[in-house]
């Protein structure tokens, strides 16, 4: 079984969780660099979280970018969710068809109610959960 995000969601995510742990403006260089993050790849992401609300973005030399809410009000699934749209399965597992057309199969609700928990997961986790959890594990794992 396969659980992974497309590569523009992956980028989404990191070039979110820079912006959360850091209190200034930050440009695509400076994200790109910190989260290794191909360049070229990363205006196009920044694009689409600016279009989503989630970033705002500034030019000149003093410029960049910066999320519009706190990382605390802000979830991985909005962010996902901002690059891949709704994130739900509408093929059915077993027939790689829409489930429901002729009934559901028989593992629908098993399949359900498993996206569901990782929907629910991914609501829950905050940018300043997922910061301050990455700071408390990297402080551990360099304590000696």
């Amino acid at each position: 079984m396969r659980l992974e995000l497309t590569r523009r969601a992956d980028y989404a995510v990191r070039a979110m969780l820079a912006l959360a742990a850091s209190d200034e403006r930050l440009s695509a260089a400076t994200i790109a660099t910190r989260m290794a993050i191909p360049p070229r790849f990363l205006p196009h992401v920044m694009r689409d979280l600016v279009a989503a609300g989630l970033v705002s973005a500034s030019t000149g030399r003093a410029g960049g970018y910066r999320p519009i809410r706190p990382p605390a009000d802000v979830t991985i699934l909005e962010v996902i969710e901002a690059i891949e749209g709704d994130g739900r399965r509408r093929a059915c597992v077993l027939r790689n068809a829409p489930c429901g057309r002729d009934g559901y199969c028989a593992v629908h609700h098993v399949f359900a109610a498993a996206q569901d928990a990782l929907l629910a997961e991914l609501a829950e986790a905050t940018l300043a959960a997922v910061v301050e959890n990455r700071a408390a594990f990297e402080a551990a794992t360099t304590a000696t």
